[in-house]
C-alpha cells in the first residue's frame, strides 16, 4: 500500500475522532475510535500512522514507522542510483573552420557521445558570414557524416540568431543485448532447435 507523503501524521498527531484501522500485516480491523487504535498500536509496540487522510473515515495503519521511513529512504536511494543523468555537452565551430581544428572538435564530440552524453554542435557566425548559412549547414553535415552510425540526430540544423545548432545523441545500446541473446541459439547442435 502506498502512503501519501504530503502529511504523515503519527500517534498523538491524529486528531480525528474515528479512523479505519489496518494491522501491520494488512488485515482490516474496522472503524474504531482513535484512542482505541492508539492503545492497540502501543500494545504491539508499534505506531499508528495516518496513511489516507482524505478518506472518509481516514485510514490509519499500525506499523513500525521508523522501519518504514528507513526502507523508504533505502528505496529512494536505489532509485537515484539507477537513474542515468544525461548532460548536454557543446562543441563550437566556425563556418570556415580548418581541417585540423575540425578533426579536434570532432574527436571531442565523439568522446562525449561515447561517454553517453548528448552533444550540441554549434556553428557561430560573425558579420557577413551570416549571409551564407549554407556554409554552416555543410559543416554540420560533415560532423553528422563523420560521427555516422554511433549517433542519432535529435534536432537537425536550425539557425537561431547568429548561431546554427544541431543536437546529436548516442544510439541506444539495445542492439548489443539482442545479439548476445541470439548467440546461444546459434551454438546449439545442428539436429536440435533452440
Amino acid at each position: 500500500m502506498t502512503i501519501s507523503r504530503e502529511s504523515l501524521r503519527i500517534n498523538d498527531e491524529i486528531h480525528i475522532r474515528e479512523v479505519r484501522v489496518t494491522s501491520a500485516t494488512g488485515e482490516q480491523l474496522g472503524i474504531m475510535a482513535t484512542r482505541d487504535a492508539l492503545r492497540l498500536a502501543e500494545e504491539q509496540h508499534l505506531d499508528l500512522v495516518e496513511v489516507a487522510p482524505k478518506a472518509k473515515p481516514p485510514v490509519c495503519r499500525i506499523m513500525d514507522f521508523g522501519k518504514y521511513r528507513y526502507e523508504q529512504q533505502k528505496r529512494d536511494k536505489e532509485a537515484r542510483k539507477k537513474q542515468k543523468i544525461i548532460t548536454i555537452k557543446e562543441v563550437k565551430l566556425r563556418p570556415n573552420i580548418e581541417q585540423h581544428d575540425f578533426d579536434v572538435k570532432l574527436k571531442n564530440a565523439s568522446r562525449f557521445v561515447q561517454e553517453g552524453n548528448k552533444v550540441k554542435v554549434t556553428i557561430m557566425f560573425r558579420g557577413r558570414e551570416l549571409s551564407h548559412p549554407e556554409l554552416g549547414r555543410d559543416v554540420l553535415d560533415r560532423v553528422a557524416a563523420k560521427l555516422g552510425d554511433t549517433v542519432v540526430i535529435e534536432r537537425t540544423a536550425k539557425l537561431e540568431g547568429k548561431n546554427m545548432t544541431m543536437i546529436v545523441a548516442p544510439k541506444a545500446q539495445k542492439s548489443a543485448k539482442s545479439k548476445q541473446v541470439a548467440k546461444p541459439a546459434e551454438d546449439a547442435p545442428e539436429g536440435q532447435q533452440a
